[in-house]
């Protein structure tokens, strides 16, 4: 009889299941892996909702930080105090800022400039420190070697440097020591034999500084004629012939103020000012050539590494921590915004920019310099009496 011809009154009682073995096929067809990988499927399938819930939750935790921020600083104004008059190179810098910040702190607050001049903007900082509201409501920019006014500097500062809540500094910068073209100094050679006037802000300020470190390191014959409001006032007393130039000139504030005067001769730089040599002015000397002792080379790096943080933005100690946080992440996103890129280009203003953390850590460094070396540059920069 051919299987065909089966009777079909017999029944067909299919055999009991056998587990499947590992290696095996089962008699669907199915191998193991395949059949471990739907038991994974089944289980994502589980544990999805719970990863979306999780996800769903940090989002709505982020958004519940972001509110309280967002709710202080809707509708508000935010004074940003300039330590210098109008028209100069900080005050620039803070005005072009000004018309971006508010756009990236949340609740998108006005921020408006005001400036605060006196005592090359020590003033400014000792309001900022003392009297502003400490609500994330008052910011200031000033003199970027205020900060360390409090360890080498001889004024009445009010302030602890490493107490600010740094929101960054719009750039790092190329400063100079240079005279007016019809001045009688006109190289190295001659700032230490003839006799000769600089400008100067009040105590504590970069022209301040540097020309008092620059007379008692390295015995230049200049007298510091001091009080002028800002950049503004002392490129019209430049021009005027009231004094033969300026020590602690920013390279970038000098070609927004006056672009003319470097490619025309008219300002004559002498000597840069900073710890590196700039390529961008190959044929003018860092004063750090000139250094030949290692004390010397100390009293540059303790005055000069303010350098790094030329455009420095903070806010008061006390600042609410979110709120803090809030103003640094808006500076660095303005930093990056090309929109402000462009405004600061068309008003040739660099941005070069330094985070506030990396100001907290250079400030941090520098009040560590070995005691020796700070009461040495602290005599070297003491005004005459």
């Amino acid at each position: 009889m051919d299987e065909d011809d089966e009777p079909s009154h017999l029944a067909v009682v299919p055999a009991k299941a056998k587990p499947v073995e590992e290696g095996r096929k089962r008699p669907d067809g199915m191998g193991l892996g395949r059949q471990r990988s739907v038991k994974g499927v089944n289980k994502m399938a589980r544990v999805w909702p719970c990863c979306l819930y999780v996800l769903l939750l940090v989002l709505l935790l982020d958004q519940a930080k972001a509110e309280p921020v967002a709710d202080f600083y809707r509708g508000r104004t935010v004074t940003l105090y300039i330590g210098y008059s109008v028209g100069g190179g900080y005050d620039n810098y803070a005005r072009v800022l000004a018309r971006h910040l508010g756009s990236h702190i949340p609740g998108s607050p006005t921020i408006l400039p005001q400036n605060m001049p006196g005592a090359g903007s020590l003033r400014a900082l000792n309001y900022l420190y003392n009297a502003a509201p400490r609500d994330g409501s008052a910011i200031a920019t000033f003199g970027r070697g205020l900060a360390m006014e409090p360890l080498i500097g001889s004024s009445p500062t009010q302030f602890d440097a490493r107490k600010l809540v740094w929101l960054g500094s719009g750039s790092d910068e190329i400063s100079l020591c240079g005279t007016w073209h019809t001045s009688r100094i006109k190289t190295w050679n001659d700032m230490q034999t003839i006799p000769f006037t600089v400008g100067g802000e009040g105590s504590g300020s970069d022209p301040d500084i540097f020309a008092a470190m620059m007379k008692k390191v390295f015995g230049i014959k200049l007298r510091i004629v001091s009080g002028y409001p800002g950049s503004a006032e002392l490129a019209l007393a430049v021009e005027r012939g009231e004094i033969d130039g300026r020590c602690g000139w920013s390279l970038s504030s000098l070609r927004q103020m006056r672009p003319a005067w470097l490619a025309t001769k008219q300002f004559n730089p002498i000597v840069q000012l900073n710890l590196e040599k700039s390529p961008d002015l190959p044929d003018v000397p860092a004063i750090t050539e000139f250094a030949q002792t290692q004390a010397q080379r100390q009293i540059l790096k303790l005055v000069l590494s303010r350098q790094s943080m030329a455009r420095p933005f903070a806010a008061p100690p006390g600042v609410p921590a979110d709120r803090a946080e809030a103003l640094r992440q808006a500076f660095e996103r303005t930093m990056a915004d090309p929109k402000f890129i462009a405004e600061a280009g068309a008003a040739g203003l660099e941005v070069n920019p330094v985070s506030g953390l990396e100001i907290d850590r250079l400030i941090g460094e520098l009040y560590q310099t070995p005691p020796d070396v700070v009461a040495e540059a602290k005599a070297a920069l003491a005004p005459e009496r």
